[in-house]
C-alpha cells in the first residue's frame, strides 16, 4: 500500500512538474510566433505576439484548425483575442463555426463582402448571437497590438463600391449579411495587410491574385523587402506575377494547400520563386504546420 502511494506521488510530482514547464514555457517571452496550419486546402494562421495576445487569420475548411491551434495554444486557454475572416469562402471559414463553439472569441476583423448560401448566413447569425465585435477593414486600416502593427492595403474603398453596386444590380438583397456586399469573385475581396515587428514583416495577401497585384504594387512602390509572404491563393496560377514577387522580395514563401483538384501549387508559381532564387514551404508536406519565430530583428523556422 505504502509503494503503491508513493507511485501516485512520484506521478503527481512529475505531472505537475510538466504543467509548470508548460506554464512557463507559454508565458509572454517578447518573441512574435507565426503558425501557418496545416488544414488541408485552406487557409489558417495562428499568430501569438510578444505580449501574450493572439490571433487566428482564417480558420481552414472544417475542424482540422482545431488541432493545430491544440498544438499552439496552452490547453488551459480558451480565448483568441483577434479573428481575422480575409473573405468568405469556405476553404476559409469553414472551420469557423467550431471555433467560435469552443473558444471565446474577442473579436472578429474582417473585410467588407458577404456570400451567398446558407452556410455564411448561418456563420453571420452565430457570430451576432454570441455578441462578437465585427469590425471591418481595408486600405488605410491599422490596427496595433503591442509592438506589432498590422497595416491593410486591401481592399480599397472603389472596390468595395463596386461590390456594393454588383449586388444591387443583381438583386440579391436577402443574401447582404450585416450591411456587406455581395460578389461574385469574392477573391478580389480579400483583406491584404502586412504585419511588421521591428525589422520583420510579414505579408497575408488572402487570395487576392493578380487582378489586384498591380493595384498593391502601385500604392506601395518602394517597399522595403519583407521576410515571409504567404503566397496568394494556395499558390494559383494567377495567384501572383514576377512583378509583385519583385516588389515584396520575400526571404521565404509559404504555400497553404492540400489535396486538391486544381493543380495548386501551380508549375507557373514554383518555377517563378525558383527563378527568384526564392525558398518556399508547402503545409502539405509531411512536416506539416509551419512555425516561424522572431524577436523582430532575426527569425527561425520551427
Amino acid at each position: 500500500m505504502f509503494r503503491l502511494r508513493t507511485g501516485y506521488l512520484v506521478i503527481g510530482i512529475i505531472t505537475g512538474l510538466m504543467l509548470l514547464v508548460v506554464f512557463l514555457w507559454t508565458l509572454p517571452d517578447g518573441k512574435l510566433r507565426i503558425t501557418y496550419c496545416d488544414v488541408g486546402q485552406g487557409d489558417a494562421a495562428y499568430i501569438r505576439f510578444p505580449d501574450g495576445r493572439d490571433m487566428l487569420i482564417d480558420a481552414g475548411p472544417g475542424a482540422s484548425v482545431l488541432q493545430c491551434l491544440g498544438r499552439e495554444m496552452p490547453f488551459w486557454d480558451r480565448t483568441i483575442d483577434l479573428v481575422l475572416l480575409s473573405h468568405p469562402e469556405h476553404d476559409h471559414i469553414g472551420g469557423l463555426p467550431e471555433i467560435i463553439a469552443r473558444y471565446t472569441v474577442g473579436q472578429i476583423l474582417r473585410s467588407d463582402v458577404a456570400a451567398s448560401g446558407d452556410g455564411y448566413r448561418d456563420l453571420m447569425q452565430n457570430i451576432a448571437g454570441k455578441n462578437i465585435p465585427v469590425s471591418y477593414v481595408g486600405q488605410g486600416s491599422t490596427v496595433e497590438i503591442g509592438d506589432i502593427q498590422l497595416r491593410f492595403l486591401w481592399p480599397d474603398t472603389r472596390q468595395l463600391a463596386y461590390g456594393i453596386r454588383a449586388s444591387a444590380a443583381s438583386a440579391q438583397a436577402d443574401n447582404e449579411v450585416l450591411g456587406a456586399g455581395v460578389s461574385d469573385n469574392l477573391n478580389d475581396f480579400s483583406t491584404v495587410f502586412l504585419l511588421t515587428f521591428r525589422d520583420f514583416d510579414a505579408f497575408f495577401p488572402g487570395d487576392a491574385d493578380n487582378r489586384i497585384n498591380s493595384a498593391l504594387i502601385s500604392q506601395s512602390a518602394g517597399s522595403d523587402p519583407v521576410e515571409i509572404l504567404k503566397v496568394p491563393h494556395h499558390g494559383s496560377r494567377t495567384g501572383m506575377t514576377p512583378a509583385y514577387l519583385k516588389w515584396l522580395r520575400p526571404s521565404l514563401a509559404v504555400i497553404s494547400v492540400g489535396k486538391n483538384t486544381y493543380g495548386h501549387p501551380a508549375p507557373e508559381i514554383r518555377e517563378l520563386l525558383e527563378s527568384a532564387g526564392i525558398p518556399f514551404m508547402r503545409t502539405d508536406r509531411p512536416e506539416g504546420d509551419i512555425r516561424i519565430v522572431t524577436d523582430g530583428r532575426g527569425w527561425q523556422i520551427f
